[in-house]
C-alpha cells in the first residue's frame, strides 16, 4: 500500500498515529506530496479526485480517502479494535467527527492566513471559525473526559492530533485557557511514543 503523505497535514497524522499504533507501519510505502487548495499535487488527480491527503492506495481496490476512511480500513485490517463494536461505537465516531471538525476549522483559518491574497482576507471569517474551536474544546472538557480517559481509540486520537494541530498553527490563541481537564490529558496522551513519532515539523 502507499500513502499520500504530508508531515505537517493534521489529517495523515491520524493515520500515521494508527499505523504506529497498530503495527502496521512497515505495510505502507510513503509518498510525501506538496499539495494545497490551490495547487492540488499531480500525483494525487489520478487517484483521489478531491485531490486531498491523505489517501490510501491499495493493490486490490480503488484509492481510499478521507482520514476516516483509512483509519477504519486500517484498524479492520489489523483487527485492533480502535472503532469498537456496540454502543460506544458511536461515541468514538462522535468524538472523531468533532476532532475532525476542530481541524476543519483550524485549517480554514491557516489558509485564509497563508493562501487567501492580502486584500481579500476577512477577519470575520477567522474569528468565526474560532468560536467554533472554542466551543469543541469546551464540549471535550465538560462531557468526554471520562472517555478520552479510558481504554485507546481512534476519538482519543483524533483529538489529540487536532490539539497538536492547534499548538502548531493557533498556539498564540490559547486552546488551553479555561480547559484544564483537556490540557491535563493531552499533555499526558502526548507522551505516547506514537504521538512522539509522529510529531510535525514546527
Amino acid at each position: 500500500m502507499k500513502l499520500y503523505h504530508s508531515p505537517t497535514s493534521p489529517y495523515v497524522r491520524k493515520v500515521m498515529v494508527l499505523l504506529h499504533e497498530t503495527e502496521q507501519l512497515q505495510d505502507v510505502e510513503l509518498e510525501t506530496v506538496a499539495n494545497t487548495p490551490v495547487s492540488p499535487a499531480a500525483p494525487l488527480l489520478s487517484k483521489a479526485p478531491l485531490t486531498k491527503v491523505p489517501a490510501l492506495e491499495r493493490p486490490d481496490g480503488p484509492t481510499l480517502f478521507d482520514s476516516r476512511v483509512i483509519c477504519a480500513f486500517l484498524d479492520t485490517r489489523a483487527k485492533a479494535g480502535l472503532y469498537p463494536e456496540g454502543a460506544t461505537r458511536w461515541d468514538v465516531l462522535t468524538l472523531e467527527a468533532l476532532a475532525d471538525g476542530i481541524l476543519d476549522a483550524a485549517l480554514l483559518m491557516t489558509y485564509e492566513v497563508r493562501l487567501r491574497p492580502e486584500d481579500k482576507k476577512w477577519d470575520d471569517w477567522s474569528e468565526a471559525q474560532w468560536v467554533k474551536i472554542e466551543r469543541a474544546c469546551a464540549a471535550l472538557n465538560q462531557r468526554w473526559m471520562a472517555h478520552l480517559s479510558g481504554s485507546l481509540d481512534m476519538g482519543q486520537v483524533a483529538v489529540a492530533c487536532a490539539l497538536g494541530y492547534l499548538d502548531l498553527r493557533h498556539d498564540a490563541r490559547d486552546w488551553r485557557k479555561g480547559n484544564d481537564a483537556l490540557a491535563a490529558w493531552y499533555a499526558e496522551f502526548s507522551k505516547r511514543p506514537s504521538m512522539a513519532a509522529t510529531r510535525p515539523p514546527s
